[in-house]
């Protein structure tokens, strides 16, 4: 579906204002002085709507089409995530959309060995009858259960879909285990429930903003980082705590350049000035809260001067930052973060994060942690599955994580490797995530592959883990395809279509209708009885008592705001704690074994001569998927090892900036050469690399050997106890001349 520019004025009105000038819904979209540069000629005759699959965010856009071709993507105003705004990499979409290394026929590996990355083109018919073949001996000789998927994209649903049809709960994203996940453990312990995505966070009315190891600014959150510009520009303050100086940082009242590993001891000594000097909402926790004479006493010797070596930080340095940050209370947040597994104890540090937040009386508090709610619409009248397939198979014998409440994917790995789970794993579907580079250990995912039936790879690029498969299914571009609703937790629920602007390239096809060939290969057609994805999304939509042709002129449905805090009525009582309150001591992980309380343990230090290797994102680029994308290659082409100048001069060949060196593990492993960022804005004790360079797969044509790769070094990691996060800031690196010219 699609509609015209002036139609879509026409319906958005008046209320398009700021934001149709931002996303280019104007004659001249390139800005407001006409004569900064002659206009591009990417103004499509008509617009389609859908939504972004560039990252998690699924922001709202609007694709120009002319001539059958995609010539430019903007935001959609009407959208609640996008306003009619989009990050870089939204922006760049066309890039990938016509990325000449796109994969558009399925492959099949013959008679080469997994890894190799050779395979042979065949037809459609000819894939799936292989892969349903496999799918149906590994059914028949191990169980359903030992299917298992990785996945990570919109377009991942079909296949959800899919695996519970086919009767296996092994259902992995790695973007819990190997990110989010500790955060989501701890919020859930403290206040009953965890943060999802987009995260609760009132960024817009905060007067003290506090980020703890967050980059946002790099790590590109769409509504996040227009939500931070325009409370910057009214006022408010940040505190960034950061062994390097970020782009927050450059914005911060306070720039604390922690010991990387020390964070908790810093959120101790928080407390204890918060405490001691009665900074807290007492009123508010005596309402909400259980817990605090234990916390009283748990930090009371946890002072800044006991923090002082601990973290580098001094204490009246520690002292004037927490009487800062309590000042603004309640509207003072505490920033979660997303990347989260660094160091092994993740969940606890998100613990001390949580109790922070409440001790602010931030939870459920305008410019705070306030209430999302999701948009209505029923589930497609499909016939029901009665199955009940065995638990998930991501914990080792015995039992372990009692706090983990998603699939860890770094377990369903481990699980490949016969007898290390209840039940062994014999079959991957691995849909949009390259877990060569998002799984830690690149040798124990190889180790994993090397006992599998089968391997099915479904992806639009060939990245690492499509040269490690048995089939590879080309999907189709996002602007090619339809997928299901989008209707995440937002303040004002919405529902969002995404729909093909243009058709699809090759013989690339959609998620949608691979799992409908398969499910009718192996005798599950009956649970996906629509004819065609529009069949289906026309379905929800009517059950919904909404018209699909209004809602394919904008994309969006927008539903009623409620309460979203608690000065709007937002109840607090009721919490999902076991005592229905906030929980400052916990007595679950009391009696789990676990610390009831934060804790601070000292990390291993740095071998002689290494350095901590630490990463984080860049705002071109999402994690390693978009990196061969050339437009979004142009500002920004490879990465960079961030390094402190002091320590760059003290190596036994001083560094110079813009030499490129190697990087070299405790464990030997070594990178490709990678050019030296030298500055004062790292601590001296660390160096940095953006994630998702440094690639493998040589049919990435332009992103093949450029950069360094933080997977490769990351040969050791730190499981959390609490929740199975895998912390990966526990590596080290020393640098060595890399003999390539700067």
């Amino acid at each position: 579906m699609s509609f015209s520019r002036r139609q879509f004025i026409q319906v958005s009105g008046g209320a398009l204002g700021g934001a149709a000038l931002a996303s280019g819904l104007t004659t001249k979209w390139w800005g407001l002085d006409p004569s900064r540069m002659d206009d591009p000629g990417t103004e499509g005759d008509h617009l389609v709507p859908s939504y972004c699959e560039n990252c998690f965010w699924a922001c709202g856009v609007l694709a120009h089409v002319k001539d059958g071709r995609v010539t430019k993507v903007v935001g959609n105003p009407r959208h609640p995530l996008s306003r009619g705004m989009l990050c870089p990499r939204g922006v760049g979409s066309v890039g990938q959309l016509y990325d000449p290394d796109r994969m558009v026929k399925p492959l099949l590996r013959t008679k080469s060995k997994r890894g190799d990355d050779v395979f042979e083109a065949v037809d459609w018919k000819t894939a799936l009858d292989f892969t349903a073949n496999k799918l149906d001996e590994v059914r028949k000789k191990y169980g359903p259960e030992a299917l298992a998927l990785f996945t990570h994209g919109s377009g991942g649903t079909w296949f959800r879909a899919f695996m519970k049809a086919y009767g296996s709960a092994n259902i992995g994203m790695p973007s819990y285990a190997q990110c989010r996940g500790p955060r989501e453990a701890g919020f859930g312990l403290t206040f009953g429930q965890g943060l999802s995505s987009p995260e609760p966070i009132d960024i817009a009315n905060a007067r003290c903003i506090t980020f703890i190891g967050a980059h946002l600014g790099e790590n590109m959150h769409n509504t996040q980082v227009q939500e931070l510009a325009d409370a910057v520009g009214s006022g408010a303050q940040l505190v960034v705590v950061d062994p390097r100086y970020s782009v927050a940082a450059g914005k911060a009242r306070y720039w604390l350049p922690i010991k990387p590993g020390t964070d908790i001891a810093l959120l101790l000594a928080w407390m204890n000035v918060i405490l001691e000097e009665k900074r807290y909402d007492a009123d508010y926790l005596a309402k909400y809260a259980v817990g605090l004479d234990e916390l009283k006493a748990h930090v009371a010797d946890k002072t800044p001067e006991w923090a002082w070596p601990i973290t580098g930080l001094r204490p009246e340095k520690i002292r004037e930052t927490a009487r800062f940050i309590s000042a603004s209370r309640p509207a003072s947040l505490i920033h979660p973060g997303r990347h989260t597994t660094w160091y092994g104890d993740d969940t606890q540090r998100a613990r001390a994060m949580a109790i922070l937040a409440a001790l602010l009386g931030s939870w459920g508090r305008r410019g705070g942690y306030i209430h999302h709610a999701k948009y209505s619409i029923a589930p497609y009248p499909a016939p029901k599955i009665d199955l009940h397939p065995k638990p998930p198979a991501d914990k080792p014998k015995g039992g372990a994580y009692p706090f983990a409440d998603e699939v860890l994917a770094s377990g369903l790995r481990a699980a490949t490797i016969p007898g290390t789970a209840a039940y062994d794993i014999k079959a991957w579907i691995v849909y949009g995530s390259n877990l060569i580079q998002s799984l830690p250990n690149r040798a124990e995912t190889e180790k994993a592959i090397a006992s599998l039936d089968l391997l099915v790879a479904v992806d639009l690029m060939p990245a690492e883990i499509v040269g490690w498969a048995d089939v590879v299914l080309p999907e189709s571009h996002f602007l090619e395809r339809y997928d299901d609703i989008s209707s995440p937790a937002w303040k004002r629920p919405f529902a969002a279509l995404r729909l093909p602007a243009v058709e699809a390239q090759g013989d690339s096809k959609p998620g949608w209708w691979m799992v409908k060939e398969l499910a009718s290969r192996l005798g599950l057609g009956q649970f996906f009885p629509w004819k065609d994805a529009e069949d289906y999304l026309r379905t929800r939509i009517a059950a919904a008592n909404l018209d699909w042709n209004e809602v394919v002129k904008t994309g969006v449905v927008l539903g009623k705001m409620g309460p979203i805090c608690e000065e709007e009525g937002l109840a607090l009582g009721e919490l999902g704690t076991p005592s229905k309150k906030i929980e400052l001591y916990s007595a679950q992980m009391k009696a789990g074994g676990f610390d009831p309380m934060p804790v601070y343990y000292p990390q291993e230090e740095p071998p002689p001569g290494m350095l901590r290797l630490l990463t984080g994102r860049a705002p071109t680029h999402t994690f390693g998927r978009t990196t061969n994308n050339r437009l979004l290659a142009e500002p920004y082409p490879e990465n960079d090892v961030w390094m402190n100048s002091i320590t760059a001069q003290a190596q036994s060949i001083p560094i110079k900036n813009g030499d490129y060196v190697m990087l070299v593990n405790q464990d030997g492993a070594q990178s490709g050469p990678v050019r030296a960022k030298v500055t004062e804005r790292i601590r001296g004790d660390c160096v940095y690399l953006v994630h998702g360079w440094g690639h493998t797969a040589k049919k990435l044509s332009y992103a093949f050997g450029r950069g360094a790769s933080d997977n490769e070094l990351t040969t050791r990691y730190k499981v959390d106890p609490l929740m199975g996060g895998t912390g990966m800031n526990v590596n080290f690196v020393r640098l060595e001349p890399s003999g390539r010219a700067s």
